[in-house]
């Protein structure tokens, strides 16, 4: 019994969609809350209940999103406008690789498999869709906040800190992040140059492309909002770090991301998030709850 959740989490890749900051429908058990993008849709309109799709995977770069994105499910005739985040975060910078920098994306095949990824989604969007791409992230919050804390591993004999472990994985090549990952000032700093790059060719496209099917919007990754409002209810910038990985954001920072992508769209972008439905209550009434899912 003990193994028996192993299939649905390894087909997850160990991840939990049903907890995640867009896509959330559960309520989490494990070390924080769940609020999505889409619990809040719902909310505003009971309409959207059971409309959402997770087609995201562990280590999805632009480059792999070129593939990942074709198993969109949306019929451009029959449904309804879809709102699409673009998020690759890291992974356009991060890699295990030695000379880590050499095999980071650059700003000139960012924007190439940006620009296809768009093009697919136009021919595969109904019309009056709406598209955020989402910046990458700064990672050197990781080593700044996390470098000298205890990894799970080491807390009960003091002896593991998560710089031991990211210079275990490195030393086994399987860092999930070498340019962040590490005690190189110098290489944290270039793998967040290289980031900032990236994050202003998605700006750009933003402000210059157009799409027959949908309008597009660029905001930055959210990470020094989630930072503040967390201080702000007490708590410390380590906590935000999932602790086994030491690299993904945790469950708390999911739910506060929320939070603010939600507002920003609120009051610069209204239109994507659609009007309040007048009839949810009814429509709750006749339903009933049927969970978030």
């Amino acid at each position: 019994k003990s193994f028996a959740n192993l299939p649905m989490a390894f087909t997850d890749e160990l991840d939990w969609p049903q907890f995640s900051e867009i896509t959330g429908f559960l309520n989490s058990t494990i070390g924080g809350w769940t609020d999505s993008l889409y619990l809040r849709l719902r909310r505003r309109n009971r309409c959207n209940h059971r409309d959402l799709q997770n087609i995201s995977q562990n280590g999805g770069s632009s480059g792999n999103l070129l593939y990942l994105i074709k198993s969109l499910a949306r019929n451009q005739l029959l449904d309804n406008p879809a709102i699409v985040i673009y998020a690759t975060i890291g992974n356009d910078v991060c890699n295990g690789n030695r000379d880590t920098l050499a095999h980071m994306t650059t700003p000139k095949e960012m924007l190439s498999n940006v620009v296809q990824a768009l093009r697919y989604l136009d021919s595969s969007l109904p019309n009056g869709s709406h598209v955020i791409l989402t910046g990458l992230v700064d990672g050197r919050f990781l080593w700044d906040n996390l470098h000298d804390r205890y990894h799970p591993l080491g807390q009960l004999n003091r002896d593991v800190t998560y710089s031991q472990l990211y210079s275990f994985l490195d030393c086994l090549q399987v860092s999930p992040c070498s340019g962040w990952l590490t005690p190189n000032e110098t290489l944290r700093n270039l793998t967040s140059e290289r980031a900032l790059q990236l994050s202003n060719v998605l700006k750009e496209i933003a402000r210059s492309e157009k799409f027959a099917n949908f309008d597009i919007f660029y905001m930055d990754f959210p990470l020094r909002q989630t930072a503040e409002e967390w201080r702000k209810m007490g708590g410390e910038p380590w906590q935000l770090i999932e602790p086994v990985d030491g690299f993904h954001p945790s469950q708390i920072a999911a739910a506060l991301g929320t939070s603010i992508t939600w507002q920003k769209a609120l009051h610069e972008w209204p239109q994507v998030l659609g009007k309040e439905n007048p009839f949810n209550d009814q429509i709750e009434a006749i339903f009933k709850d049927q969970g978030g899912h």
